[in-house]
């Protein structure tokens, strides 16, 4: 299951791991560019005991005592006593660093490492390095300054101009470019992941909702300057969405049918009103007798939508300034009957609240099929949870990667504090990559008449 999730997340982030990738190799090369070549040679020396006495015991000794000295050698190969006769003044620090010393195991060899930016310079310490231990080598190993050295430090292979630079090695950075380049993205792709709680799942939203997702309403570029599903004579995905959408809160009303829906959503510019607009056209398609009430008396949006004046409206009929069937209007055909908002009020939940706006609905209930009222959203304000308590039922609309999960689990639990009924949810503007329900074109060349739905009487 891990294996699953890391490759969907690789997938549907594939185009900034490929710019991670990129920009690891490109900075791989830029650092190999501007890094200086480094040579290496080394110089090999024996460390032997003075056996010219002839004795064979003496030369024994020696050699044993050279042994033991050599690791203490390899240390001084590199004080400052040594590198001072063959650079002076700042140079001793860092030629002290560029030169390692070793001893082979089992053997009285002594091997020195010098590594230089220049290769000639490089040959040329290592071999003065050389003579200038061996020379301090015979100075301090003396009793006395006019006897002989009890031990000896002698050249067995001098060091060489290297051809060729250990570093930097262009393939080698390029592939750790690339590799850690594709640690970093990865891992900063998994930890967005986990830290982000917005929903782009169907699975989550049913769980954070604790209800069902009607609708999946996928992402059109063009849905900003036409929003309603009419153009083209509703031979597009998005048509089809809402028709599906229609068709599931049928279902929904089996034991308890419904005749006025709230629609809202957790925060703003999630697409409640569109969705309330774009459903009532497709119920008002399928021969219901609809009404669609913008009760969004802070931001109405429909008037808009649907290209009618929205002066007088709900405010008017609430505060008695106009009767009800004189400001409903018609539009469209099969004919959708639309309540604007009217004014803007200054007190729209205690409008929305108040025992007008039920004996408005009790009395578009009796006249209609379905009242669908485009309500706030949720959480900013009371009013959407003011009118979810007086309707049937609330459908809340969620926007695919920016609602979060708490702001979902926050809404059910205000709408269930006030005993209002969440039919359903509805996922909205998911990408066409993220949802196969879409995958494919409305294939019909001419789109054919729906056949009405005519709704059975409500028995008084």
């Amino acid at each position: 299951m891990e294996l699953l999730y890391y490759a969907r997340l690789i997938r549907r982030s594939w185009l900034l791991l490929l710019l991670s990738l990129i920009i690891g190799a490109a900075s791989a090369l830029v650092i190999t560019a501007n890094t200086p070549p480094k040579y290496v040679t080394t110089i090999s020396m024996l460390v032997s005991g003075d056996d010219r006495e002839g004795s064979v015991s003496a030369a024994l000794q020696a050699g044993a005592l050279s042994q033991q000295r050599v690791q203490s050698y390899a240390t001084l190969l590199t004080s400052r006593r040594v590198v001072g006769q063959i650079v002076h003044g700042a140079d001793i620090p860092s030629l002290q660093a560029s030169i390692t010393a070793e001893t082979i195991p089992g053997t009285s060899l002594l091997r020195a490492t010098v590594t230089d930016t220049d290769p000639r310079r490089a040959a040329a310490r290592a071999n003065d390095l050389g003579a200038a231990f061996a020379a301090l080598i015979d100075q301090i190993e003396r009793p006395t300054p006019k006897s002989r050295p009890n031990v000896r430090v002698s050249v067995v292979d001098a060091a060489e101009i290297p051809t060729a630079p250990v570093s930097p090695k262009p393939l080698l950075n390029v592939a750790l470019g690339l590799l850690l380049a594709l640690f970093v993205a990865i891992g900063t792709l998994v930890l967005r992941d986990r830290l982000d709680t917005s929903i782009k799942a169907l699975e989550a939203l049913q769980q954070v909702s604790k209800g069902s997702v009607l609708g999946i309403i996928g992402f059109e570029r063009n849905a900003r300057q036409h929003p309603l599903i009419v153009r083209g004579d509703g031979r597009s995905s998005r048509a089809e969405s809402f028709r599906s959408l229609r068709t599931n809160l049928q279902f929904t009303g089996v034991d308890r049918q419904l005749k006025s829906l709230v629609v809202t959503s957790c925060l703003p510019a999630e697409g409640k009103s569109s969705t309330s607009a774009n459903l009532a056209i497709a119920l008002a398609q399928a021969g219901w007798r609809v009404i669609l009430i913008d009760a969004d008396l802070r931001r109405p949006r429909l008037a808009t939508y649907l290209g009618i004046e929205g002066g007088t409206g709900l405010t008017d009929v609430l505060i008695e300034r106009a009767r009800l069937h004189d400001v409903i209007q018609t539009w469209g055909q099969p004919a959708l009957s639309v309540l604007p908002s009217g004014r803007i009020p200054p007190n729209p939940s205690e409008l929305l609240g108040s025992r007008g706006m039920r004996s408005v609905l009790a009395q578009l209930t009796e006249e209609y099929d379905m009242v669908i009222i485009d309500a706030p959203p949720l959480l900013p304000v009371t009013d959407a949870a003011a009118l979810s308590a007086i309707c049937d039922g609330a459908l809340l609309v969620v926007r695919h990667g920016k609602t979060r999960r708490e702001q979902v689990a926050r809404a059910e639990e205000l709408l269930s504090s006030i005993n209002a009924r969440l039919v359903g949810t509805v996922l909205n503007f998911v990408p066409a990559k993220r949802n196969e329900y879409f995958g494919y074109e409305y294939y019909s060349s001419k789109a054919e008449p729906e056949t009405p739905r005519v709704p059975e009487p409500v028995q008084a």
